[in-house]
């Protein structure tokens, strides 16, 4: 009887496990679909025969520009992915808010405001939240970090703070750790990609600012999702005896800013890996405080999700003088080479090149070699004398130029550009910024992004939207006692971009696109230019593509669904071919990465936030605060 009984016990469990999945199947639970970031959604019902039928289901305003929250002096970013979960769905806003929708309807179900935007800040954006229930479903909490950098629990089901959580539902992430430094609360600490879940513990990272180069830390912490407490801290810069200190010269270490994660991690289950995707280190154009490689600095980090200890790493790029973080989230895949089928990782690049890895051992998938690449000039300075270059996939953004390719979409921009162009000193791929004004290529833009990547398991096809933006800069000295001996300098300020008078890039099209790459054998499928300049457009100058920040979904129904661009479209195309199937107008840019799921009636909906802002708010003034909703009629 003990045993039928245990038995019984197991087949339940067993089928309550099978509906969950096929639950979360058709939901949208995870920032990036699912737990490894692929972006994928089984969902047929919207396809490439109907998707030109799609209308607006319904449309949400958050109340972000009433509040003033999205506006000057704050560059506020509405780049939020929404959850679904049990039929509501959970937005978060620029300055921190949280909102719970009825995904069918978008009707307000609840609010909750943290109170983060208390000081005025330059940069507002915050991209989503995570959602953790217990084995009982019956515990279910929204943990989400804060722009003002605390890391905050909710009750999902009444959006109020979990009392027991931290002090009073939060814990200050920057205790003991920021608040050691006086820092520009425009800038500071601060949290804008969700937390991760691993069974009961939420892992978190957060943004730090570029300058100067001593600030708070950007260890990767865990907490434990009941109580906030502290389980584990991992160093991004090793401290002294730990595995990489020897890649930092003398107390290099010590309170060094940046290796942060700012964007999102991704979690491997089965196996208990969570995977770090960590940004440069500060001050992040000048490493003569600095020199060595310094791990873990700009480098793909598995650790043991459970415990925090390191299982692999691959850096990147060796003693950064680009801000080339690690920006996207990475993509936990499965491809078929030579008949095997083998768990992979993904990274997307700022640099362009795409990174394929075996998850679990660290070992690349294509051959990856180390390349002589161009050295600084600057005193003080020793880049390091090469940089990995993986052989395939090719690299998917422009990495260099000559003056044959400039801009020529107009007469003015083509003289604009060419005077530019010749004061500028570019040595290909990797070239550090000098004493003299110098171009670099990509720009800390990208190449790749935040917007991450999308997989669809059935074809292989790994689909990555990309920038074309070169930037220009010199480093200036500055006076005796200054933190850092020599400064970056845009035209020539910090962040100056490559482009004419009117903002379009000054090399020749496309200016943005969107690729599918074959996993399986590292070769593109299809290569399509992404957006449109309307003013050129009708002038006659087509297939510009445009400058994007937001990334794509793929489903099963044969249709990548993507916004981004500053032309405030959203789009769907056929996930075989790359060929425009739909698009539809936003009332801003749609610099935010869609969902798909189904709701309660058995109908399925695609969602994107629509705000525009943030860093191409230059490209395009328009503001809003809208989650809109397409559905079939």
């Amino acid at each position: 009887m003990h045993r039928l009984v245990h038995r019984l016990a197991n087949v339940i469990a067993l089928l309550s496990a099978i509906s969950s999945l096929a639950i979360a199947q058709t939901e949208w639970r995870f920032y990036g679909g699912d737990e490894g970031g692929s972006r994928y959604s089984n969902l047929t019902q919207i396809n490439r025969d109907n998707v030109t039928s799609l209308k607006r289901a319904w449309t949400y305003h958050t109340g972000e520009l009433d509040l003033g929250l999205a506006t000057a002096p704050f560059q506020a970013s509405f780049s939020c992915t929404p959850l679904v979960v049990n039929g509501v769905m959970y937005i978060s806003t620029p300055s921190s808010r949280v909102i719970a929708l009825d995904a069918e309807t978008g009707t307000e179900v609840w609010k909750y405001d943290p109170q983060a935007n208390k000081k005025e800040r330059e940069f507002n954006s915050h991209r989503g939240v995570a959602y953790w229930e217990d084995a009982a479903q019956q515990d279910k909490r929204i943990l989400f970090g804060t722009v003002d950098g605390r890391l905050i629990a909710l009750n999902a089901n009444t959006g109020k703070p979990i009392e027991s959580f931290g002090t009073t539902g939060a814990v200050d992430l920057r205790k003991g750790v920021a608040d050691r430094f006086q820092q520009d609360p425009s800038w500071g600490a601060r949290v804008t990609s969700p937390p991760v879940i691993y069974k009961d513990l939420t892992i978190i990272g957060w943004g730090l600012p570029e300058y100067p180069a001593k600030g708070p830390n950007g260890d990767v912490r865990a907490f434990n999702v009941r109580s906030g407490k502290l389980i584990w801290t991992f160093h991004t810069v090793p401290h002294p005896g730990e595995f990489g200190s020897e890649t930092w010269s003398a107390d290099a270490w010590k309170d060094r800013m940046g290796a942060n994660v700012w964007s999102t991690m991704s979690v491997d289950r089965e196996r208990g890996i969570v995977y770090l995707p960590i940004g440069s280190p500060a001050y992040d154009f000048y490493g003569g405080d600095r020199k060595g490689k310094n791990l873990f600095g700009n480098s793909l980090v598995a650790l043991n999700a459970a415990t925090g200890k390191l299982l692999w790493y691959f850096q990147m790029v060796h003693h950064d003088l680009w801000d080339y973080d690690l920006p996207a989230q990475p993509s936990l895949v499965t491809i078929r080479q030579n008949g095997h089928s083998i768990p992979a990782v993904v990274a997307v690049t700022k640099m362009g090149f795409v990174f394929v890895f075996n998850r679990v051992t660290g070992k690349p998938l294509f051959p990856i070699e180390e390349r002589a690449v161009p050295q600084s000039t600057v005193p003080g300075e020793q880049t390091w004398p090469t940089q990995p270059i993986p052989a395939k996939p090719p690299a998917l953004a422009r990495q260099s130029m000559t003056r044959a390719e400039v801009s020529r979409v107009s007469a003015e921009s083509e003289r604009y550009c060419t005077e530019l162009f010749d004061k500028l000193t570019n040595k290909g791929m990797y070239t550090p910024a000098g004493l003299e004004p110098t171009l670099m290529f990509p720009g800390y833009h990208g190449g790749g992004n935040w917007s991450s990547a999308s997989f669809d398991p059935k074809s292989g096809y790994l689909y990555v939207n990309m920038n074309e933006d070169g930037a220009v800069g010199q480093m200036n000295p500055q006076p005796p006692g200054s933190p850092i001996p020599y400064i970056r300098r845009g035209r020539f300020e910090e962040y100056a971009w490559f482009r004419d008078k009117n903002g379009r890039p000054c090399q020749q099209p496309p200016w943005g696109t969107l690729t599918a790459v074959d996993l399986s054998n590292g070769e593109i499928v299809w290569r399509i230019p992404l957006g449109v300049v309307d003013e050129l457009e009708a002038k006659g100058v087509h297939n510009t593509g445009a400058q994007n920040l937001g990334g794509s979904i793929v489903t099963a129904g044969g249709l990548v669904f993507i916004a981004g661009t500053t032309d405030h479209r959203f789009r769907a195309f056929d996930a075989k071919t790359g060929k425009l199937l739909w698009e539809a107008q936003l009332e801003a840019n749609g610099h935010a990465t869609p969902i798909t799921f189904r709701g309660k009636s058995g109908k399925q909906f695609v969602v994107i936030a629509s705000g525009g802002g943030g860093f191409l708010r230059a490209l395009s003034s328009v503001l809003s605060d809208t989650v809109v909703a397409y559905a079939l009629p």
